[in-house]
């Protein structure tokens, strides 16, 4: 059975699967190998998957959860970190049972790679460790809503039920903090601020500080002068 063909049967479990479970168990069937193990106990822990001597986690959103057990097993293990960023998306709705499908569409939301310091902003100092190891899939995934008005305000009060893997569109592996320094522009002015790096990338100035402060959390950017309020920043590395 093909990767694929695996993923598939997993997403398409009942739709009142919670927590994000049917994300976390397909990335899970999409990384694996043949000879990997599951739900591995050690050291307190149970981890996701084991690889030969590489323990891989699969955590689908809040690093902070995780920060301390990533600490723990790095000191004694290599650590593969596997964390899916949502390329496109489509919104499942479903009545309170959780049992029927009321309506389905395609999101506006589209995401892009730099998404990836929305949570790397919470351990980027792990990037300098020699044991770690992170990769960022990109994905197509389905969103099963139920309007139960329990959900946030900007969601209009509709829970998020579960998380579905439709695609893996491609994935994108980091060994090492050069490796971030891809998300520096090789055009860009030396020194630069957040300013000129959110115009060089298109991005809002929020993002562009998640990223400099990462890579300089990482020692591949540093703080190598000021103009005005805003900080210059050079590459390190």
């Amino acid at each position: 059975m093909s990767k694929e063909q695996e993923c598939k049967q997993v997403i398409s479990k009942g739709i009142g699967v919670q927590n994000e479970r049917s994300l976390h168990a397909a990335l899970k069937q999409w990384y694996a190998e043949p000879e990997d193990q599951f739900e591995v106990p050690l050291n307190g822990f149970f981890i996701d998957l084991v690889r030969g001597k590489q323990l891989v986690e699969i955590q689908t959103r809040n690093f902070s959860a995780i920060r301390q057990k990533l600490q723990t097993l790095l000191q004694e293990h290599q650590v593969h970190l596997l964390h899916p960023i949502t390329f496109e998306k489509w919104v499942l709705q479903v009545d309170r049972v959780g049992t029927k499908v009321l309506s389905r569409r395609k999101s506006p939301y589209r995401g892009k790679l730099t998404d990836i310091f929305e949570e790397l902003v919470r351990i980027p100092e792990l990037v300098k460790h020699e044991n770690f190891t992170v990769e960022f899939p990109l994905i197509r995934e389905e969103e099963v809503r139920c309007r139960d008005g329990k959900g946030s305000k900007h969601r209009k009060r509709e829970s998020i039920k579960d998380r579905r893997l439709l695609e893996v569109v491609s994935s994108h592996r980091f060994t090492k903090a050069e490796d971030f320094l891809q998300f520096i522009p090789l055009g860009l002015p030396r020194p630069f601020s957040n300013k000129t790096l959110a115009a060089a990338l298109a991005l809002p100035i929020h993002r562009c500080r998640q990223i400099t402060y990462c890579l300089r959390k990482m020692e591949a950017l540093s703080v190598v002068g000021k103009q005005r309020n805003e900080l210059l920043f050079d590459t390190a590395l």
